[in-house]
């Protein structure tokens, strides 16, 4: 008996020194939740002004808010091609929504597949067909469409799903969870939304309450851009302009026709038709009854609104709609968290909620998002982790979407390429805040194009944001972000900020150096664009 507690003491102390045998801890599942164009200002953990969102609000209340995350790019398939990549766009070669991305590119899902993890995704994924590193994914064609949409599958082809497009990706992630998930590996789940990607079509249970609403407009809808450059004068972002009639403001065809109102764009009229026209007959026919009277109303009222009029008219119509698709992404990530709570998943799995660059909800009178001012450059995150990270946090510092793909390895114990060019956030999510960055980099390519917003680059910390515009301008902008929160007042000319200018512009400098950015880089992006749209 004696030899034997000998011998099992000896193999204790073995084993305990044996590196290969020692406890790991357990790998945690990551759940990241995006939207589309979902503006940080449509969710009740950074402001109520607009809509409760309860559910999305739970990932705060449970975890971190992080109140200056922002993007690198602010586009959709760039910013997605950054998140995948955890490169800047000129590295990745997703500049714009017309580039091709470099398919030679290793994604985190790549990495965390061939390290054990089972992948899926599903949604909007809006480049390529065929999503790399994953062992199921079911994804949108391109925007993919609200009602009784297609999906590109892995194994299966093209499929067609009839109902609303929110609830069905809410629907695949959930099925994927209960009956394809495997219990002994860790997991990545991308649950990837469409809403509230313009043109933003709710749900039948939200058509009502959303359209008898009224939204408090925001204090720079009428904004006159003066105190800014020629680039914010210039961009075609305008609620009351440029937005589409028909395909937005879901002014009808035929209703357009009897008002003499015209097409804003040439995919107007068409936007409506093959969204709205989209519909079953039973669909439709709910569609009618709840926007029918809202349409008999406005051809009352059209020939006598002022332009002021038809500017507070034109937002009220937008936030109806937006919102209401937002409504339902809350209702989605409600079940998903609900799934995850009852089945004790959550205790280990890391939760995101994103979206892939912020928007303009009437903000300088404008929709859409590109610039670099705060509304677009800004954008939700949330992130809930067990045990990890301390309920109801707040993080003000400077993180952004570049940081994700080393964060998610980094949190499954691997480690990151070296090439990889963010930071990861583990640090933050424990509470560990010195020696992060203290200032980001951002640039946008894509002009000439829709909307017209200029080039431009910039380095943007907690205190001030300095910008380029470049190509056919050459114009700088410096704001103070505590002192101007609306951003109205361009103070690079102001002598009180010159130190402050050459301190950034230094930065700035090393800043494109570091992401192996340049000037010449720059040009070639201008020629290749060039000959691309001839």
């Amino acid at each position: 008996m004696t030899r034997f507690l000998v011998s099992l003491l000896l193999i204790s102390l073995l084993v305990a020194c044996d590196p290969q045998v020692e406890d790991t801890p357990e790998r945690p599942n990551i759940l990241f939740i995006m939207a589309d164009d979902h503006a940080y200002q449509a969710i009740s953990a950074y402001s109520d002004h607009l809509i409760k969102t309860p559910n999305i609000d739970r990932i705060a209340q449970e975890g971190i808010r992080f109140t200056n995350a922002c993007v690198t790019n602010s586009i959709c398939a760039p910013s997605r091609a950054v998140i995948l990549t955890g490169k800047h766009s000129h590295i990745n070669g997703k500049i714009d929504n017309y580039f091709p991305f470099d398919t030679t590119q290793i994604t985190f899902p790549q990495i965390l597949r061939n390290h054990g993890y089972q992948t899926a995704m599903f949604g909007k994924l809006h480049f390529g067909n065929n999503p790399k590193g994953f062992d199921q994914f079911m994804i949108l064609p391109g925007q993919g469409k609200y009602y009784n949409p297609d999906f590109i599958t892995k194994d299966s082809g093209t499929v067609h799903i009839e109902g609303y497009v929110t609830d069905i990706i809410t629907d695949l992630t959930l099925d994927w969870l209960k009956n394809d998930r495997i219990e002994d590996k860790p997991f990545l789940l991308m649950y990837l939304h469409k809403a509230p990607h313009r043109e933003w079509l709710p749900p039948k249970r939200h058509y009502t309450s959303f359209l008898q609403k009224t939204f408090p407009e925001p204090a720079t809808l009428f904004d006159d851009y003066r105190g800014r450059g020629s680039a914010a004068k210039e961009a075609e972002m305008n609620i009351l302009t440029y937005m589409n009639w028909a395909g937005d403001s879901k002014i009808p065809p035929q209703v357009m026709d009897e008002l003499g109102i015209a097409e804003t764009a040439n995919w107007d009229k068409n936007a409506f038709i093959h969204e709205v026209g989209r519909q079953t007959p039973d669909q439709r026919a709910d569609w009618d009854e709840a926007y029918n009277p809202m349409i008999e109303k406005f051809k009352k009222k059209y020939p006598n609104m002022t332009a002021h009029e038809l500017m507070q008219w034109r937002y009220q119509r937008y936030m109806q709609d937006y919102l209401g698709c937002i409504a339902a992404v809350d209702d989605g990530v409600g079940r998903v968290l609900d799934y995850l709570d009852e089945t004790g998943l959550k205790q280990n799995t890391i939760v995101v909620y994103t979206s892939d660059q912020g928007f303009y909800l009437g903000e300088h009178g404008w929709f859409d998002k590109r610039f670099i001012y705060n509304e677009s450059f800004k954008t939700p995150l949330l992130i809930r982790w067990p045990n990890v990270i301390t309920p109801h946090t707040t993080n003000t510092q400077m993180v952004q979407n570049l940081d994700f793909a080393q964060t998610f390895l980094e949190a499954a114990g691997i480690t990151p390429p070296a090439d990889m060019q963010g930071q990861s956030l583990m640090p933050l999510l424990k509470g560990q805040t010195q020696d992060f960055r203290d200032a980001v980099y951002y640039h946008y390519y894509e002009y000439p194009s829709v909307h017209m917003v200029k080039r431009h680059y910039a380095i943007v910390n907690e205190d001030y944001k300095l910008v380029h515009f470049y190509y056919d301008i050459d114009e700088w902008e410096l704001y103070d972000r505590k002192k101007d929160t609306l951003e109205l007042n361009n103070v690079y000319d102001d002598p009180a900020y010159a130190n402050v200018i050459k301190d950034l512009k230094e930065k700035l400098t090393h800043l494109r150096k570091q992401y192996k950015d340049s000037p010449e880089l720059d040009q070639k992006y201008i020629d290749m664009y060039n000959t691309l749209k001839k």
